[in-house]
């Protein structure tokens, strides 16, 4: 896959991952070897900006609703039109800064970022603060992946490498930790526009400082495949419709039935193609392990619970139980600090273990704190509520880093950059269906113990999902095993 991918993509919800750092090419400007924090600091302003911008906007969401008098399925908009735009384009924003270089695709991104920013803060309507949403995204695809490809360049030395991208850990980290509070902040003092209009003065420091500080690397000339991605983006397109404004014109209705239609179709066609084409968008080798499969249906459901969730109680906090931007973030905060725990956790257990303990304890912890949830209400205490969000979000921060490190043992040196791209495809694509599936709940349910109850009731319904595939497919030994194997088939098929 891209060699944009030379490290695990870490735009995940919430918390750090562990990063798989793959051999980099020689770059064409050499960085010097003292280069210091500056670089990394111009690569994080991008990456911090749009970590920020999937937590702070859902604390927005109801100062949004009264400022433009949207109604709840443009609200799923606003917040999935990123997530969808992002998805859709990842893995052609890796390829892209392969086949035209990192640096130039990170600029472009930046730039259409800083613009789409704008247009969001300055959106008279619902309806143009979603098209400025989804240009968001575009951007984002293509910085994302360039920006972390060409951190690994610029600190060429591998213990250099390996400090400052733990500092970046904890830099993103704290980012999507401290989203909602510095959103809050942002609405209470001035208006919902600035938690996008702050991007502005900030985006441009960055473009400055990136075509200043960071030199360029080599380019890679490769297909792009852009017929299968062109399939992806319409597929994510139909499903979104259909999932979000099923409950507005009815599921059976002939919109609904036609984009569900054509789902399918682009689906079916999508691997058709992968798999009788001549250069498919990922080995072949991958799926030939039911693990890699499984391993990305984990990612995927953990995505889904945990932005649906955050989506919904953030909804549930502000129209539910009364509370303010300000109260929002302030109320979130508490369940969002204990992921730097679970994750520290995580990376213990997984070291002494191996991913499957950690991904059965948290995958348990997070099922069973999310059904406890199933009979919140609006009169609830709060502390009952913070303690039972806590634990759950303290269970899943446990299991992603070790399912992060399953995948990448299934996949091997070999396939390390393409496992990779494919995780972070399908969690965003979790993320994507949580948050749209939350919208149709609230429009389908008006009372909130009923939306509580149906709403914590699927996603710990999706995180049990989660440890049957850890129990059925992840086991002691098996990711090592099922690694060796694609490396085989990759080298027979080479």
């Amino acid at each position: 896959m891209a060699s944009s991918f030379c490290i695990f993509c870490k735009f995940q919800p919430f918390l750090p991952e562990r990063i798989a750092i793959m051999p980099t090419s020689s770059s064409s400007q050499a960085a010097p070897a003292n280069i210091g924090m500056l670089p990394l600091v111009t690569l994080a302003i991008g990456f911090v900006m749009a970590m920020l911008d999937v937590t702070v906007v859902n604390v927005g969401l109801s100062s949004i609703e009264h400022s433009l008098a949207t109604p709840l399925s443009m609200l799923v908009w606003i917040v999935d039109g990123y997530t969808l735009t992002f998805a859709a384009m990842l893995l052609v924003g890796g390829a892209l800064a392969d086949r035209y270089g990192a640096k130039n695709i990170y600029v472009l991104g930046l730039v259409v970022f800083v613009l789409a920013s704008l247009l969001c803060g300055a959106a008279p309507s619902g309806s143009m603060l979603v098209a400025a949403r989804l240009l968001q995204g575009l951007g984002a695809a293509f910085f994302m992946p360039s920006s972390l490809s060409l951190l690994t360049h610029v600190y060429e030395d591998d213990r250099v490498r390996a400090r400052m991208l733990g500092v970046w850990s904890a830099t993103v980290g704290g980012a999507a930790a401290v989203g909602p509070l510095v959103g809050g902040v942002l609405i209470h003092a001035f208006g919902w526009r600035s938690v996008f209009l702050i991007n502005v003065p900030v985006g441009l420091v960055g473009l400055v400082m990136a075509v200043k500080l960071i030199p360029a690397v080599d380019k890679h000339r490769r297909a792009l495949r852009i017929s299968s991605h062109l399939l992806g983006v319409v597929m994510l397109a139909a499903l979104s419709f259909v999932l979000i404004q099923g409950p507005v014109y009815g599921w059976t209705s002939p919109a609904i039935l036609a984009s569900l239609a054509l789902t399918v179709a682009s689906l079916v066609l999508l691997v058709q193609r992968e798999r009788h084409g001549a250069v498919p968008l990922l080995p072949r080798a991958l799926f030939a392990t039911p693990q890699f499969a499984a391993a990305n249906g984990i990612g995927f459901l953990i995505n889904f619970g945990v932005y649906g969730q955050f989506f919904f109680l953030s909804m549930f906090l502000q129209q539910a139980r009364g509370a303010d931007a300000l109260q929002t973030g302030l109320q979130l905060l508490p369940m969002m600090v204990v992921i730097f725990a679970g994750n520290l956790l995580s990376g213990r257990m997984t070291a002494h273990w191996g991913p499957r303990l950690p991904m059965r304890i948290g995958l348990s912890v997070g099922a069973i704190f999310c059904a406890l949830q199933m009979g919140l209400t609006p009169q609830t205490p709060y502390w009952m509520l913070a303690c039972a969000g806590a634990l759950a979000n303290l269970g899943i921060a446990t299991a992603i880093p070790a399912m992060t490190t399953a995948v990448m043992q299934v996949a091997g040196k070999v396939n390390a950059n393409s496992a990779a791209a494919a995780l972070n495809a399908n969690r965003q694509i979790g993320a994507l269906v949580g948050v749209a599936v939350m919208g149709a709940v609230l429009h389908s349910v008006n009372d909130w113990r009923w939306r509580v109850l149906l709403a914590y009731g699927v996603i710990a319904a999706a995180y049990a999902l989660g440890l049957l595939l850890v129990l059925r497919y992840i086991s002691a030994g098996t990711a090592t095993a099922a690694g060796a194997r694609a490396a085989a088939l990759a080298a027979a098929s080479e």
